[in-house]
């Protein structure tokens, strides 16, 4: 069943959204250290303060999540949240009062 495992219900989107503090040399170095670890393990920036990370199942979303929750800071706050790619599809994005135009979906390519 090649369908089900590229279902847009079955796909999901790794939301990472952080609020660090930055106060110090220390907290600056702290909140470097957790965005590069995020991009280590495959995420990208979405917004300053959010990074999204696409996975194949829930299964491997869980495996991200995992990691992301040992190098998480003292301080600070960060919450972890999981989308749909049907849900991650319907977001409106918008630069100021415009709309980005929508991209073409491109074809999902899946490597053994």
């Amino acid at each position: 069943m090649q369908q089900d495992r590229l279902n847009q219900y079955r796909i999901m989107w790794v939301l990472v959204l952080f609020d660090l503090p930055t106060e110090t040399k220390k907290d600056r170095k702290v909140y470097a250290d957790f965005r590069k670890n995020l991009q280590k393990d495959g995420f990208t920036m979405f917004q300053f303060s959010i990074y999204l990370r696409h996975c194949m199942s829930m299964e491997n979303a869980n495996v991200h999540i995992k990691r992301v929750k040992k190098f998480l800071p003292e301080k600070g706050r960060v919450g972890i949240m999981c989308i749909t790619d049907k849900q991650f599809g319907m977001m409106e994005l918008f630069y100021g009062r415009s709309s980005e135009a929508k991209k073409t979906e491109g074809q999902q390519l899946e490597l053994f």
